[in-house]
C-alpha cells in the first residue's frame, strides 16, 4: 500500500511541477531543486527519541550557522564515527550498535543537515562534510561509516581533508555518480528535460565543478587508507553497480556483495564481517 501511494504522490507531484512549468517556469525550478534537496522523513522529536539515543552523552556543534547533534556512546581511545544517509537519521544504527560496543570502543552518530535533531530544511553533501569534519577535528576518530549518502559524503568528505586520523573506512548501499541520483529522481517525478537540464545547471553552480567530477571513483582514486564496500544485490534504490565503480577505482578496498538486504543493509552477518575488518 506504501508503495502504492508513494508512486501516485511522486508521479502527482511531477505531473504539477511539468505543468507550471510553462507558466510559470522560475517556481516550477524552485519546486525542482526543493524537493530533491528538502527530506520528508527522517526528523527527530527532542521530547521523544528513540530510548537508545536517550542514553548517549549528546552535545551540539556549530558550524556555517548551522547546529548539528553528536551521540557519543563511550568507550576506550578507538573511535567510531557512524554517517547515516538520506531521510535517516542517528537511530539507524540501533541494530549495529552492540557489535561495536563489544569491541570496547568509543561509538559517535552524527545527524545530517536537515535531519534528526540538526538545524535547516536543505541537505547537501558540502555542508554533511563540513559537519564530520567538525566531528573529526573534536573527537579524531580512526574508523568512519557511511551509509548510502552518507557513505558518499564521507568518500568525498576524505577526498577534501586528506590528513586526518582517519584508518579505515565502511562503505555501505553508496552511489558514485552524482548525476545518477539526478537522473532517478527526474525519473521517478516524470519531469521534463527542461527542469531536468536546469536541475543540474543548478548542482553545477552549487558544486562548483561538474556533475561527473562529484564522483565517488574519482574521491577514492587516490585514496591510501584501507576501505571495506558492502553493496545489496537487490537494492533498488542504489544500483549494485554503483558499489562496483567505487571497488574498481578504490585500489586499497575490499567488496561485499549481499543479497537479499535492500538499500537498508541490516544484517547480523554484515555487522560481524564489518567488525572483522575494523578489529581483527
Amino acid at each position: 500500500m506504501k508503495k502504492i501511494i508513494y508512486f501516485l504522490f511522486t508521479k502527482s507531484l511531477g505531473l504539477y511541477i511539468n505543468l507550471i512549468s510553462f507558466l510559470f517556469p522560475k517556481k516550477a525550478n524552485e519546486l525542482t531543486y526543493e524537493y530533491f534537496s528538502q527530506p520528508r522523513e527522517g526528523k527527530l522529536d527532542k521530547e521523544k527519541l528513540p530510548k537508545f539515543l536517550n542514553e548517549t552523552y549528546t552535545e551540539n556543534i556549530e558550524v556555517d550557522n548551522h547546529e548539528f547533534p553528536v551521540y557519543l556512546w563511550k568507550g576506550n581511545s578507538t573511535k567510531i564515527l557512524l554517517i547515516h544517509g538520506w531521510e535517516s537519521n542517528a537511530s539507524r544504527w540501533e541494530n549495529f550498535l552492540p557489535y561495536l560496543k563489544k569491541s570496547g570502543s568509543t561509538v559517535i552518530a552524527i545527524d545530517a543537515p536537515a535531519h534528526g535533531l540538526a538545524s535547516g530544511k536543505e541537505f547537501s553533501i558540502p555542508q554533511y562534510a563540513e559537519f564530520i569534519h567538525k566531528t573529526v577535528e573534536k573527537y579524531n576518530p580512526q574508523y568512519l561509516i557511511g551509509h548510502s549518502i552518507g557513505g558518499k559524503t564521507c568518500l568525498y568528505y576524505k577526498h577534501l581533508y586528506p590528513n586526518d586520523n582517519i584508518e579505515k573506512m565502511v562503505v555501505l548501499g553508496a552511489p558514485s555518480d552524482f548525476n545518477i541520483l539526478i537522473r532517478n529522481y527526474v525519473n521517478i517525478l516524470s519531469l521534463n528535460s527542461k527542469l531536468a537540464s536546469n536541475l543540474e545547471k543548478n548542482y553545477i553552480e552549487k558544486f562548483k565543478q561538474k556533475l561527473e567530477d562529484f564522483s565517488s571513483r574519482k574521491f577514492v582514486s587516490n585514496l591510501k587508507i584501507k576501505g571495506l564496500i558492502a553493496h545489496d544485490k537487490d537494492d533498488t534504490v542504489v544500483s549494485i553497480d554503483e558499489g562496483k565503480k567505487i571497488a574498481e577505482a578504490w585500489k586499497n578496498a575490499t567488496f561485499i556483495e549481499t543479497k537479499g538486504l535492500g538499500h537498508s543493509m541490516h544484517d547480523d552477518l554484515l555487522y560481524q564481517n564489518i567488525y572483522r575488518f575494523l578489529f581483527e
